[in-house]
């Protein structure tokens, strides 16, 4: 037995397919079926019962998953300790973002991470926050930025900013002259949403409800950009964080309008595993961040 035959049999109990486990982990399907085998009669126990067109694994292989995980992620811990102790802003950092966080923050703090890190290599993944959290715990991403949620407290937070919601509207709105305006004008008005999965719409929904609004149900978006598209041919209003608009609060027919203290807004966040050996180099990169994107929130004011 061996770390890569663990592997192969995390792969497959994720994917449930051979072949597609065998391309995720970059061998030939007999190969890895091969070491699979190998490891059942290592272990003198059937992991997974198999067919023509799926693969089902029995309570012993989901044990030996779930085992093997920790072993690998453990392991992996090894080099990274030292790795962290001689050289903590060196080698390789898998970041995963949110949507809603990734198109507006990386731009800003990429060339400065490059800058002051340049031996820092990264990779950088865009998913949606519940994948993002799985991907965290299970080892395969090192840290997280996204907006914090209650149910995070498992996880090591580092601060990096709090961000403003604005009201998005049409240039041709009523209240497109206004300069700022109160959360609680929203009551009795219809909103749009991005589409469940997005952390930004649990929030959005909440501050809207709180005033009154009601969410428009006809519509429902993938993307703030969408968003934005459908504001901008006047089919309604919705909240939009501010690093994802223009610091003049006008382009492309929309109109971005601050609202009145209490403004609402989100807090941006590093994660990682709270048994992490990088955390030298993630207090270094929560501290540039948040030196970063305090330059640009303050353009806002």
């Amino acid at each position: 037995m061996n770390f890569r035959d663990l592997e192969y049999l995390i792969a497959l109990e994720e994917l449930k397919h051979f072949r597609k486990a065998a391309e995720k982990c970059f061998v030939s399907q007999p190969t890895l079926s091969g070491q699979i085998r190998k490891l059942e009669d290592e272990l003198n126990v059937q992991l997974m019962e198999r067919s023509s067109r799926k693969v089902i694994f029995t309570q012993a292989g989901l044990d030996i998953v779930a085992q093997a995980k920790n072993i690998i992620i453990s392991a992996k811990s090894l080099k990274e300790i030292a790795k962290s102790h001689n050289h903590p802003m060196q080698g390789t950092l898998r970041i995963g973002l949110i949507p809603t966080v990734a198109p507006y923050l990386l731009p800003l703090i990429i060339p400065v991470m490059k800058q002051s890190f340049p031996d820092l290599e990264l990779y950088l993944y865009e998913k949606q926050t519940h994948m993002l959290l799985k991907e965290l715990e299970e080892g395969e991403l090192d840290c997280l930025i996204l907006a914090l949620l209650p149910d995070m407290q498992s996880f090591q937070q580092y601060p990096l900013y709090d961000e403003p919601l604005e009201l998005a509207l049409s240039e041709r709105h009523a209240w497109a002259n206004q300069n700022s305006i109160d959360l609680q004008k929203l009551r009795g008005e219809h909103v749009l949403m991005l589409e469940d999965g997005h952390c930004l719409r649990d929030q959005s929904l909440g501050f809207c409800f709180t005033a009154g609004a009601i969410e428009d149900n006809s519509f429902q978006a993938t993307s703030l950009e969408t968003l934005r598209h459908m504001v901008s041919a006047d089919n309604g209003l919705t909240l939009i964080p501010q690093l994802a608009i223009p610091t003049n609060r006008h382009q492309d027919g929309i109109k971005y309008i601050p609202f009145n203290n209490p403004q609402p807004f989100r807090n941006i966040a590093l994660l990682s595993r709270k048994n992490s050996v990088r955390n030298i180099c993630f207090e270094q990169l929560a501290k540039l961040i948040n030196d970063t994107v305090a330059l640009k929130l303050a353009q806002y004011c």
